[in-house]
């Protein structure tokens, strides 16, 4: 039998070098408090952190994080999307806190700053350009909604009550923004064109010309095309995610088992909650990024903004027009 990290090689995996996974064991933060206990091992890797996998791919909710504040501020976006954003890292941050230590608070942080960071997007959907009572009521609602969740929640213990709140208002926001994209861009839901000429008659605001129009209707197809995309790029990884940290639940016993085959660094691969955390952050970073094109649209600054997403396996940046101007100048010069 090999010792403890001797690389071996499997008889039926002969070209596959591999470490034999050490034994759970009590680490620093023992005993466990919370009431979740994921599939991976507890304390094999450090005695410093609990599930060392579901811990440290909390880190792509850090890097994404950092990146939405740092685009928020440079390029002037709605504040409402930096305070998203930083509440995008602090579910990142609670999660790899309750990840490391399996304690009851830190199970509190990373579960509710998910609930609130929802209910703040919420919010910017269904607030933008009501009037002020209406957005006051609405903040109101939204705040007494986290407290209500916030207090039931540690009554309950439950976590199905967490996820079905989470699950709900995630739903909402999305189909909300949904429609608000697809009423503000295709140009068969807007008004005709001789109602919005006779409104913006009315208004004493410029009335555009036959080919501005054609241009404009051209330009938001295209956008909604690029949106919809984005949406259904976004779904995908939050779903996909979702599925295989159910599949993680349900057969824990069988991935164990093939862990302990299969060994390390390869039994990683199969560390279900691990591919959920890194999908559910590409999938909730694609949301803000499309939540701050679509405000630009709404403002009717779409022409002043660029969505920068070069492939899909990127990260998107919506950027100032005029930002890409002088960085090409600039360019030109040096060279």
């Amino acid at each position: 039998m090999p010792t403890h990290g001797q690389f071996v090689t499997m008889e039926h995996w002969p070209h596959f070098p591999f470490i034999p996974y050490p034994p759970s064991k009590a680490g620093y933060w023992s005993p466990v408090t919370s009431t979740l206990n994921w599939c991976e091992e507890d304390y094999y890797a450090t005695p410093y952190s609990a599930e060392v996998i579901n811990s440290f791919t909390n880190l792509l909710f850090l890097w994404l994080g950092i990146k939405g504040v740092l685009n928020t501020r440079k390029h002037g976006h709605d504040s409402v999307f930096q305070v998203a954003f930083y509440g995008y890292l602090l579910v990142g941050l609670g999660s790899f806190l309750f990840h490391s230590t399996l304690k009851y608070p830190m199970q509190l942080v990373d579960e509710l700053s998910m609930i609130y960071t929802t209910c703040l997007m919420c919010y910017a959907s269904f607030s933008y350009m009501r009037p002020l009572g209406f957005r006051a009521f609405l903040a109101i609602f939204l705040a007494g909604l986290a407290v209500f969740i916030t207090l039931y929640y540690h009554y309950l213990q439950d976590p199905v009550f967490h996820q079905n709140a989470y699950a709900l208002l995630t739903t909402i926001v999305v189909i909300r923004s949904m429609y608000t994209m697809e009423v503000a861009l295709r140009p068969k839901w807007r008004k005709s064109r001789e109602e919005d000429r006779l409104a913006r008659e009315k208004q004493g605001l410029p009335v555009p010309s036959k080919e501005r129009q054609e241009f404009e209707n051209t330009r938001d197809l295209k956008t909604l095309k690029t949106m919809w995309f984005m949406v259904a790029y976004g779904l995908s990884m939050f779903l996909g995610g979702f599925g295989i940290w159910n599949l993680d639940n349900h057969f824990c016993s069988t991935l164990r088992q093939w862990r302990q085959t299969i060994g390390l660094p390869w039994g990683i691969l199969l560390e279900g909650h691990g591919w959920w955390h890194l999908m559910t952050g590409i999938g909730a970073y694609l949301y803000l990024v499309w939540g701050i094109w679509l405000r630009h649209v709404l403002n009717k600054e779409q022409d002043n903004y660029l969505l920068v997403w070069s492939h899909f396996w990127n990260f998107p940046e919506i950027v100032r027009t005029s930002s890409i101007t002088k960085s090409n100048g600039s360019s030109k010069k040096n060279h």
